[in-house]
């Protein structure tokens, strides 16, 4: 019992503390919602993949496949659909080659977005490409 009672008491001190204290329940996250795209782009081309955020959050676009060749540097980004097109925000392009981890993250707000794949100038034939665009 001697070993148990400064466990004991413990455990009292911090139910003490805690008494009195309020917390508000918070929502949960909502679950991400990944979309993949894929398609190939044209020397001087793009290509645009329309897509809906249901709330504000954090949106990540990796570029996961580019080739030939599969060193290619492509320009990604993302923005609002128009005629034919995605006007691409403010900050809210990058240039890269195809990896594993988001090339392009930011924040948004709810609606309809465009991801956009684009030749950056260095293609010399068209290229195949995979998008992962991951959003509340």
């Amino acid at each position: 019992m001697t070993k148990l009672l400064p466990i004991l008491v413990g455990i009292a001190l911090a139910s003490a503390a805690c008494k009195g204290k309020e917390t508000s329940p918070t929502a949960p996250a909502p679950m991400p919602t990944t979309d993949t795209f894929s398609g190939t782009v044209q020397v001087r081309g793009s290509a645009i993949h329309t897509f809906n955020v249901a709330q504000s959050g954090q949106v990540a676009v990796t570029l996961t496949a580019a080739g030939p060749p599969a060193t290619i540097v492509m320009g990604v980004g993302v923005g609002t659909p128009g005629d034919n097109a995605c006007g691409v925000l403010p900050g809210a392009s990058v240039m890269t080659a195809a990896g594993t981890t988001a090339q392009l993250t930011g924040v948004v707000s709810p609606g309809m977005l465009c991801a956009t794949v684009y030749d950056v100038g260095n293609q010399t034939a068209a290229v195949n490409y995979t998008i992962t665009v991951v959003h509340p």
